[in-house]
């Protein structure tokens, strides 16, 4: 309410908790870190506190691992001189090979042997070994149904409105979440994901299960889960080629310039790089970015603005979704 107030406390050190000011002060405070990390050549990537780490390791090659060793003593370190904890219970080594599933002998892991494990959480993602992302898609339709149950319980007390809201807020931001990821997933798995969509628009409109489901995704204007990773992507290329994405995305888009006058000259294409590996390769961002984009109608790499190109590029999915011929 806005006659009550909080007491006032003075602060003689740090900042409260979820500050807008919090997270760029806490950045200035790791600079070292970073510092640290270069001089060993160990590859990062930052937000907030979360940190990962990348190394390439050879197959019996024990010295491989030595570099990231060495770095972590020095992290250590550093933490301990600037009053922070190395948080050893959240600390997890996870190990990707070009054939699936990558084993190493602990001995060559070191004292990091202990934190390996075949799933680990990015950002509240689940990461496996051979990026099958099952257990990723387990875990949020194990969540969206329990929500579901919940939204089911307290729906004769919303309107049609207020629960639309609320199944956008519980079941379709977790869909949608680092959804980019799932493009070259299995039919299968993204099936589960569309199961939940499914019953969410159930629940909304109070259709009953043996009623077929797209009349009502279309009438809802929902995207079914395949044009939304396709529409994630498709943003992201976009912001990218506009200068609104992270550089490292960036860098990994050409436009196309052909080496002679062709009509292609001007349609806005990029180059789609050859990928060896079918499963994984063709998964990569620098690749399928391309396809996605090259199949476009021209009038939507056209687009001057992100809301605009927003808005064609839904109306082009949703005719494609519900409307093919």
């Amino acid at each position: 309410m806005a006659e009550f107030e909080s007491h006032a406390a003075p602060l003689s050190c740090g900042v409260p908790q979820g500050s807008i000011l919090g997270p760029l002060l806490f950045s200035l405070y790791l600079l070292p870190f970073g510092s640290i990390l270069r001089k060993h050549g160990i590859s990062f990537h930052c937000y907030a506190d979360d940190c990962q780490i990348y190394v390439p390791l050879k197959r019996h090659d024990t010295c491989s691992i030595t570099p990231l060793l060495a770095c972590l003593e020095d992290i250590k370190a550093w933490m301990a001189l600037n009053f922070l904890n190395f948080n050893e219970k959240k600390t997890e080594v996870i190990m990707f090979g070009p054939g699936g599933s990558y084993e190493i002998p602990p001995t060559e892991l070191g004292p990091l042997a202990s934190y390996l494990k075949p799933t680990v959480l990015n950002l509240g993602f689940r990461l496996d070994s051979d990026f099958k992302l099952d257990s990723q898609i387990n875990a949020t339709v194990k969540l969206s149904f329990f929500h579901l149950r919940k939204l089911v319980k307290v729906k004769p007390f919303l309107s049609r409105q207020q629960l639309e809201t609320v199944i956008h807020a519980f079941i379709s931001l977790r869909l949608d979440y680092c959804n980019s990821l799932y493009f070259g997933l299995s039919k299968s798995l993204l099936a589960r994901l569309q199961l939940v969509q499914n019953a969410a628009a159930r629940v909304l409109t109070g259709t009953r299960k043996r009623e077929h489901i797209t009349p009502v995704l279309a009438s809802l204007h929902w995207l079914p889960v395949h044009f939304r990773v396709h529409f994630k992507i498709l943003l992201i290329t976009f912001k990218a080629l506009n200068g609104l994405a992270p550089s490292y995305l960036i860098q990994l888009l050409n436009r196309y310039t052909p080496s002679r006058s062709l009509r292609s000259a001007d349609q806005l294409l990029l180059v789609v790089p050859g990928s060896k590996r079918k499963l994984r390769g063709d998964r990569a961002f620098s690749v399928c970015a391309p396809k996605l984009w090259n199949a476009l109608p021209l009038t939507i790499r056209q687009a001057s603005s992100i809301p605009i190109f927003k808005t064609l590029l839904k109306t082009h999915f949703y005719t494609l979704a519900f409307n093919p011929n």
